[in-house]
């Protein structure tokens, strides 16, 4: 497609299983599966670029990074994003990853992101594109009885049921900011599930230093209220 074009190698293994995350609530899926490819093994294969990006360039170090990367270990593939995704082009983006990956023996197809719920739990909610693949998965999240899946997320997982491509989602539940607590909840279900065996204790800090700094800033946002000053910023990691 000239629209969407995947310029990448091939995955290592005959049969895949691919890990996809895109900013969304709380930005669980670009944390978590960042954070997995970081501390994994996995390696730099390929990215994806489209003409529905809008014209940014990332930079790491001075370095210019792909907004939108791919990585490979063993059996599996991993999709990470640092650009959102307007909804009026997730087809277009759903279907140029699906395609590449059709080149392939697809085992299944992960999908993580973040839900916005009314409590603070951090439990981790599983979806299916079949009932049969939740049983597999039914002892290590909670069934999401009902609702909906927007964006990026919903739009992969409506487009595998449709292919009949096995399909699952892990949703973390969250809040709208950067929650990287969310997404240690939804690492330590994919140790459990996958086997990865990804030290989650520095995401946990990092939640617990993102957490000190937010509070801060309310603070000062309240006496700013008070005193009618404008609260100081403050410098908060920069995930996705």
């Amino acid at each position: 497609m000239d629209d969407v074009r995947v310029i990448s190698e091939p995955p290592k293994a005959e049969e895949i299983t691919a890990l996809i995350g895109f900013p969304g609530s709380g930005l669980v899926g670009s944390i978590s599966i960042q954070y997995l490819v970081d501390n994994a093994g996995f390696e730099y294969i390929g990215s994806i670029t489209s003409k529905y990006f809008p014209p940014i360039a990332m930079m790491v170090d001075g370095v210019i990074n792909a907004p939108m990367r791919i990585y490979s270990k063993d059996s599996y593939v991993a999709f990470v994003s640092d650009i959102p995704i307007h909804a009026s082009i997730c087809y277009e983006i759903t279907n140029g990853i699906l395609t590449w990956l059709k080149q392939f023996k697809i085992k299944e197809i992960v999908v993580i992101a973040g839900i916005v719920t009314n409590t603070f739990e951090k439990r981790v909610f599983g979806v299916a594109s079949e009932p049969s693949y939740l049983e597999n998965i039914m002892d290590k999240i909670e069934i999401l009885p009902m609702g909906s899946i927007s964006g990026m997320p919903g739009s992969i997982l409506t487009e595998c049921k449709s292919l009949n491509i096995p399909a699952i989602g892990f949703l973390g539940e969250t809040v709208s900011t950067p929650d990287p607590r969310s997404s240690v909840s939804v690492l330590r279900v994919l140790n459990e599930i996958y086997k990865f065996d990804v030290d989650i204790e520095p995401l946990t800090e990092q939640a617990e230093e993102i957490e000190a700094s937010m509070q801060k800033i309310a603070e000062q946002v309240r006496q700013s209220e008070q005193t009618d000053e404008l609260p100081k910023k403050e410098h908060l990691p920069m995930y996705g």
